[in-house]
């Protein structure tokens, strides 16, 4: 566990942290609905916003993105404004990429100075109560299975592989990128691979179990599962998956950390608390 990187928060008193994933901003390209989904995140990080002392966004909020030196992909100006506007405040934003946005540059840390770690992250939370213990990150690659994914993602985030798909003109780019997206998204469907397997089948949690007997976290955080999950670890553990926003229609997930616990909570009602 010393191979990841740890790093200790302050929780001020009437503060939270706000964690969120899998927006896939993008992935309904055509019509109104990415514009919908977008205007709701914008909204909803409006409402946390007086509340958040840290925004964590854990992964896949783009459904393609890939940086270029001087070009970055259009749309999400809403939602890039809105970040911007937080940052501004001086809140904290923490960016973990996922699998869809594993080529996430240094764009939200020059322009959001925006902590961006491609590896899961450890957290010590100091509050005016007890300290509490976090393990986040997107997800993917961890535990047992998935073999030929682990593989894919290596070479997909080896520089060559960088290099070479900057070479590719940004139109085709994007155009190749969204197709094999829907087609994964389409394979897993078919496979039910967003339905709960059991506990001897969830990779991420059996990950949290192996990490738990290493190391001890009061909650572990993740996303790109697209369930959202809350399960107990240990006695004094648990594991929170933070859901996915972009096909949801009986609420959209997200989880809240005042310091004393995590709550997974769902935004339906417009009210985001």
């Amino acid at each position: 566990m010393s191979d990841f990187r740890h790093i200790d928060l302050n929780l001020p008193a009437g503060k939270s942290i706000f964690f969120v994933s899998d927006f896939h901003l993008g992935a309904s390209a055509k019509g109104d609905k990415n514009r919908d989904l977008e205007k709701r995140i914008v909204d909803w990080l409006r409402r946390i916003a007086p509340d958040a002392a840290y925004l964590f966004l854990v992964g896949d909020v783009f459904d393609y993105w890939f940086e270029y030196k001087h070009v970055v992909p259009k749309g999400a100006v809403r939602l890039l404004g809105q970040l911007a506007e937080i940052a501004d405040t001086g809140i904290p934003i923490y960016y973990f990429t996922g699998n869809h946005d594993m080529w996430v540059r240094d764009y939200f840390e020059q322009e959001l100075g925006a902590i961006v770690s491609r590896d899961p992250m450890r957290f010590t939370v100091t509050t005016s109560g007890p300290t509490s213990r976090l393990f986040v990150g997107h997800g993917d690659g961890l535990g047992p299975g998935d073999h030929f994914y682990k593989f894919l993602k290596v070479l997909f985030e080896s520089s060559l592989a960088r290099t070479l798909f900057r070479q590719v003109h940004p139109d085709l780019a994007t155009k190749l990128a969204f197709a094999w997206s829907k087609q994964s998204r389409a394979a897993n469907n078919e496979k039910g691979e967003d339905t709960f397997k059991g506990l001897d089948r969830e990779w991420l949690y059996q990950y949290c179990l192996e990490v738990e007997q290493q190391l001890h976290h009061d909650y572990y955080v993740f996303g790109h599962r697209h369930l959202p999950l809350d399960l107990q670890v240990g006695e004094n553990s648990r594991y929170i998956n933070l859901g996915e926003w972009f096909s949801r229609g009986s609420g959209y997930p997200y989880a809240r950390f005042d310091g004393r616990s995590m709550e997974l909570k769902y935004d339906k009602s417009g009210t985001g608390r």
